[in-house]
């Protein structure tokens, strides 16, 4: 199966899927970027840095930035003066909502107090 998405050899650990998706999108501020967009609709780094995980915006640009080279947001300047940007996720960062939904399941059968979010929410696409 071939996904066109290319990491280049110097970033690659191993050739384990899980390894690669890890690396890709497995730390805490990535997935929490992701959720920020598929489930709340944030496209604007200020609404980033509102999440109540207070991300730190170095963390935040780093994380936007290699979120873009690897095609899973892009980003459009929606003002030229100051430039500002939006982002937005592209198919293969839209692809990822099973994957966050399912760790939603998990998270509130196995962790007491984690906040069950509507049903509605939680249907697959």
């Amino acid at each position: 199966m071939t996904c066109g998405l290319k990491i280049p050899a110097g970033e690659m650990r191993s050739e384990c899927p899980i390894t690669n998706t890890l690396d890709l999108i497995g730390d805490k501020w990535t997935l929490i970027i992701i959720r920020d967009m598929l489930f709340l609709n944030k496209k604007l780094f200020n609404e980033f840095l509102g999440s109540r995980e207070q991300i730190a915006t170095n963390i935040l640009t780093e994380r936007l930035t290699r979120l873009e080279k690897f095609d899973i947001i892009e980003k459009r300047p929606y003002t030229r003066r100051p430039l500002r940007y939006e982002y937005t996720l592209t198919q293969r960062g839209k692809s990822l909502r099973s994957l966050l939904l399912e760790l939603v399941k998990w998270g509130n059968k196995n962790i007491k107090g984690t906040f069950v979010p509507p049903k509605e929410l939680l249907k697959e696409d």
